[in-house]
């Protein structure tokens, strides 16, 4: 048990044996001789009738909060007339909330929020919409909490917010008598990882890597997710790593599983074009390439993770065809890294012998052999040492066989590696910590182990929520295999964080479902303003999917309201090719919105949203390499203005900010469905002191459409005259 968590149902003693572990059994015997074969579900209650009732705002002493929770729907409750406002009712103790209903008076929100809280402060979203209905709503959700608020970010009318009724309806205490699934250090995988140790033969690995990779080479938006994972010791084989696939060693270093073959990303299923190379990862491992050269020709939403490479590294694809991003941290490169057609390419805490060529936005941090910066000739953004960073949590298994997860510390300041002097500094936790997911789990039984206090580990696979996966204690940790990908099914947050200290979200694939979310992911409460400078939350590895495999809706994709947080490769993407894609079928506004201070960013990739695509409203907020494409497929100006000007800007810092730094970031358009569009400047910032940029592009796309100014009024235009503009201050 780590310092800070609460108690678990794992360290209660009548469920670890004891005689009254024997009486438990007992019961249960006693009981199920006379249960029914479907056991009955409690009727629910009405909790709110009476209760304490608050708000934001009345319009008036004529319309109180109270009013909202008496009873009478002759009565109600009205706010001012503006933008956000809230009820909230008081249970007076924690209970179980499984149904609202909400009686709208005219006045109605178009987009709100239902939240629950243990303390009326830190508050998890159990329900979200950004099309309400008004009249009489029943929302069936599942939280836990003493209270429970309506917050409401849109209205409907000219008017404020207006209930007749607010009625919250469950079982008081606990988490309703959800039992929190069993755990086990060396527990089932399921049946989408395959895991490999050296006393299997090289033929029966080599068989298992080609038949994965025969189905998600050309994979794209297919259903079928896997994560390959080896043992400890030395394997020849030749792994070549398609769509939705992870590779992995299960050591404590990257050196102790070593691959005496090639662990390749290549085009070959896209003829040489690797630039939609998308959804897979390699990491903790040392690779020995026979030819001395391995290849990772990828884009956006891959990783290449402590990997110690015996030779050099190739990051485009053979025939030197198109590639447009990527990932690399906490590795060692012995050789050269030939970066080749890399449009853009974020590396962080790694050594290599040398580094080759680039095409637009090469950015290293923490990297002591990297080239000095030269931007724009080459394209080299170069930070000396990495101010602030988490390393992602990994599986590994000790010499018994037991499992754990590897969490590394907090490190600051630092150059190269975490472990090529010793183990990365970090905690080891036992597999029993962690519920171990298995394709096809509900959403409630994962929140049933959340709420136990248990950690997620989320098994390869496709997982449809109906409510939001909520992590409320400090240092929890929900970490998935083989690309897991959550889904919410009914415009819920798919997953989100408490006010916590340490909390970790990591290796996630987030697909919007087919009702619009008000948010995917959100870190911390909104209004969160507790400092967790010296334990943050972080988000590595997770990227989000707006269309492409079918109609996806979401307004915002990340928010991220705790102050500290750290943001380590995350890819926002609304579709621009596959299916349900087009203007008015895979909506989303913004992909990312930083309220909390002191946010930092490292490879941050946000694209083709409809309005501004990042929003940073906190102070002291750092990004290291922005990448960005604005949308292709606004059909004319009309229709994407911001008040009465062209376009919107990829990346925003908001009028009021004091502190912002940003280092290697560019913007590109491709207006391909209508080539007159124009966005007036890519990047907006307050002209203050304190906010400064380092090194911004601007590029039109084979000259398809303009954008006018690269930041603010600064800049020239990237147009069909002149395609690539670079600013290498601002002010």
């Amino acid at each position: 048990m780590r310092t800070g968590r609460a108690l678990t149902r794992r360290q209660l003693p009548w469920l670890r044996g004891g005689p009254l572990a024997l009486w438990a059994v007992l019961l249960v015997v006693a009981a199920a001789l006379v249960a029914p074969a479907v056991p009955a579900r409690a009727a629910d209650s009405l909790l709110s009738q009476g209760r304490t009732a608050t708000a934001s705002s009345t319009e008036s002493a004529a319309f109180p909060a109270s009013d909202a929770v008496d009873g009478d729907t002759g009565t109600r409750w009205s706010s001012a007339f503006s933008d956000p406002q809230w009820l909230e009712v008081d249970l007076g103790s924690t209970a179980t909330v499984d149904r609202v209903v909400l009686n709208w008076e005219t006045a109605y929100a178009k987009a709100f929020q239902i939240q629950t809280s243990a303390d009326g402060t830190q508050w998890t979203t159990v329900y979200s919409t950004t099309s309400g209905t008004g009249g009489t709503q029943t929302l069936n959700v599942s939280g836990t909490g003493r209270y429970v608020r309506m917050y409401g970010t849109q209205r409907a009318t000219q008017w404020g917010y207006s209930l007749w009724e607010f009625q919250v309806y469950g079982t008081p205490g606990g988490n309703g008598g959800s039992t929190p699934p069993p755990t086990s250090d060396t527990p089932d995988f399921g049946p989408n990882v395959k895991i490999f140790d050296p006393s299997m033969s090289a033929s029966s690995i080599q068989s298992t890597l080609d038949s994965v990779f025969a189905t998600q080479q050309s994979n794209q938006f297919g259903t079928e997710r896997d994560a390959l994972l080896f043992k400890p010791g030395t394997y020849s084989v030749q792994a070549n790593i398609g769509f939705n696939t992870q590779i992995a060693g299960l050591g404590l270093s990257p050196d102790d599983t070593q691959i005496n073959g090639y662990v390749t990303s290549d085009a070959g299923w896209n003829n040489g074009n690797a630039t939609q190379n998308f959804w897979r990862e390699a990491e903790n491992l040392s690779i020995t390439p026979p030819s001395g050269t391995d290849t990772w020709a990828v884009s956006q939403g891959a990783s290449l993770r402590r990997v110690d490479v015996h030779g050099e590294l190739k990051l485009d694809p053979s025939g030197d065809g198109w590639s447009s991003g990527g990932f690399l941290s906490d590795s060692r490169i012995s050789g050269q890294v030939f970066s080749g057609s890399q449009q853009q390419w974020m590396t962080r805490n790694t050594d290599f012998g040398s580094w080759s060529n680039g095409v637009w936005n090469q950015v290293f941090v923490g990297d002591p052999n990297a080239p000095a910066t030269s931007f724009p000739n080459p394209t080299y953004t170069t930070v000396a040492q990495t101010p602030y960073s988490r390393e992602k949590p990994f599986l590994y298994v000790d010499g018994s066989g037991d499992y754990h997860v590897y969490v590394p510390s907090l490190q600051q300041n630092t150059t190269g590696p975490t472990w090529t002097s010793g183990t990365t500094p970090g905690t080891s936790l036992p597999m029993h910590d962690f519920y171990v997911t298995q394709p096809g789990d509900s959403a409630e039984t994962m929140n049933a182990a959340l709420a136990a206090g248990d950690d997620l580990l989320i098994t390869p696979g496709v997982y449809h929520l109906d409510q939001t996966l909520q992590v409320t204690h400090p240092d929890q940790i929900v970490l998935g295999l083989g690309l897991a990908t959550l889904v919410p099914d009914n415009g819920v947050t798919a997953i989100s964080t408490a006010d916590v200290d340490g909390a970790q979200i990591d290796d996630l694939l987030i697909e919007a479902g087919t009702t619009d979310s008000a948010q995917l992911v959100q870190m911390g409460t909104p209004g969160s303003t507790v400092s967790h400078a010296s334990d943050p939350q972080s988000i590595e590895d997770v990227y989000v999917r707006i269309g492409g495999d079918g109609v996806g809706k979401a307004t915002d994709s990340l928010v991220v309201n705790a102050d500290n947080t750290i943001g380590d490769n995350l890819w926002l993407w609304r579709a621009d090719h596959g299916s349900g894609v087009g203007w008015t079928s895979n909506t989303a506004d913004t992909g990312l919105i930083v309220n909390g201070a002191d946010v930092t960013m490292y490879g941050l990739a946000v694209e083709h949203y409809q309005k501004t695509e990042v929003l940073w409203n906190g102070n002291g907020g750092r990004t290291y390499f922005f990448q960005n494409e604005n949308p292709y497929d606004p059909p004319d100006q009309a229709s994407w203005m911001n008040g009465s000007t062209d376009g919107y800007p990829a990346y925003e810092v908001a009028p009021g900010v004091t502190s912002h730094q940003a280092w290697g970031v560019g913007s590109y358009c491709y207006f391909d469905v209508n080539p007159a569009v124009v966005n007036d400047h890519a990047f907006q910032a307050p002209d203050v002191t304190g906010v400064s940029f380092h090194d911004l592009l601007t590029v039109s796309l084979g000259g398809v459409g303009t954008i006018s100014h690269v930041i603010n009024s600064t800049g020239a235009a990237a147009n069909s005259t002149t395609n690539n503009v670079y600013l290498t201050n601002y002010p």
